[in-house]
This record gives structure tokens, sequence and C-alpha cells, in this order.
């Protein structure tokens, strides 16, 4: 049996969009990651998270990408002015 608006079967439904943090997976972990690196290994954390921010906005396109951007190379190179006042 089908309704009057189309060839949808009755009593079938599909499955809802995604919305919320499923969208934004890469974008928070590399803000994670970006915040880490502005105090601990900002080579390791924050190229990590500038790398998944740089994934999650051209190849995913989430739409907290550009923060994640901004995020990671704050705590690349904070992280590494920091370190030089720290250690100097």
């Amino acid at each position: 049996m089908t309704t009057q608006y189309g060839n949808q079967p009755v009593g079938q439904h599909h499955a809802p969009a995604r919305s919320g943090a499923g969208e934004n997976v890469l974008s928070i972990i590399a803000i994670v990651m970006g915040a880490i690196g502005f105090l601990f290994l900002p080579i390791v954390f924050g190229l990590g998270g500038l790398i998944l921010a740089l994934i999650a906005k051209f190849a995913r396109h989430e739409r907290l990408s550009t923060i994640a951007l901004i995020v990671g190379a704050v705590g690349l190179i904070g992280g590494m002015i920091l370190g030089a006042i720290v250690a100097g």
C-alpha cells in the first residue's frame, strides 16, 4: 500500500540524518589536540591537531574545522614560543 504523496510505502521510516557532535568528530579531536599542544609537546599535539583540522576542513567539510585550524595553529606556534620562554 502506498500513500497519496508518492511511492513511499506506509509504515517504513528512513533513518534520520546525523546531527550534532557526530558530524564534527575530527574537528573536536583537533581542538583538544591543539589545546594540549599549547602546553605539552607542541610539535606532536599541535601538528597532529593541525593535520586533523585540515582533513576535517577539506575532506569532510565539518562545521567546526575553521575553529580547529585556529586552535591547532595557536597550539603549535604558541606552544613552541611558550616552551622557548620557559626554557630560556
